[in-house]
């Protein structure tokens, strides 16, 4: 299949890129590189399944030639992004959603949105389910990326109900792995870049708060699957396995421990 892949250049995107080639499809990718990183892609120039636009999607946009798919993941995703960039985080979730889907659309192909476990909000189920419909605060500093993914679904849905779109919803929760950057203010990379630097690990609270990591790999995977097999209604993609972040950090010191041990 010929896919289109938004936030091509992200920690995410770039993976699935990786694993739509090497499943045989030919890829373009877009992104305009206000949060994604050009090297992520960098093993992947010359590959003759893989083109890179460099392109604000929230823009009108066009792709020539047939299309089989298009996979939406442009946006700022970690809370240090869409902190700084709020208006940026809102069009890429409402223009660049409708974009996408309007390609899709005109070339008759499959549209999948990278939403987000924060369409929840603050959640008051635990685990939450995909009926859940959420307790979300949209004025709030994080409502720029919770309302964004929350009008991203109500849009999506509305091109599936409306012009018989075939959609998916892919509700994505705390991944891990390489490409994620050092600084992306996620309690992993953070734990890692301090025990890298020998600096004590920052625990907010009693440490007894509980998180879920879904290695990359493992993610990608489900998406895929999502992709191929899924229907209209939302999915959510995650590890169910819960620890607290003193659990974490613990591992996170183990694991440097070792691995200082075995360099000596």
């Amino acid at each position: 299949m010929r896919l289109v892949v938004t936030g091509a250049a992200g920690f995410l995107g770039s993976h699935l890129c990786d694993r739509l080639i090497a499943l045989g499809h030919s890829v373009v990718g877009m992104d305009n590189l206000i949060t994604g990183n050009r090297a992520n892609l960098r093993h992947l120039e010359g590959h003759p399944a893989f083109t890179l636009i460099e392109q604000d999607v929230s823009r009108y946009i066009t792709v020539e030639g047939p299309l089989d798919a298009m996979l939406h993941f442009a946006s700022p995703a970690s809370p240090v992004d869409y902190l700084q960039l709020p208006i940026q985080t809102l069009k890429v979730g409402a223009l660049g959603t409708h974009n996408a889907l309007g390609v899709a659309k005109a070339k008759g192909a499959r549209f999948l949105l990278a939403s987000t476990s924060e369409v929840y909000g603050d959640p008051q189920e635990h685990p939450q389910g995909e009926a859940y419909w959420g307790h979300v605060n949209p004025i709030g500093p994080r409502g720029v990326y919770d309302e964004a993914k929350r009008f991203a679904e109500a849009l999506t849905m509305a091109y599936h109900r409306s012009h018989g779109l075939d959609t998916r919803i892919v509700r994505i929760f705390n991944t891990y792995g390489p490409r994620m950057r050092p600084r992306d203010g996620r309690v992993v990379s953070n734990f890692i870049v301090q025990a890298l630097r020998g600096e004590p690990l920052t625990i907010y609270g009693d440490g007894l708060q509980t998180r879920s990591f879904c290695y990359v790999d493992d993610m990608i995977q489900g998406i895929v699957l999502a992709f191929e097999r899924a229907d209209s209604d939302p999915v959510n993609l995650g590890n169910p396995g819960e620890f607290t972040v003193r659990e974490l950090a613990g591992l996170v010191l183990r694991w440097h421990s070792s691995a200082r041990t075995r360099t000596r």
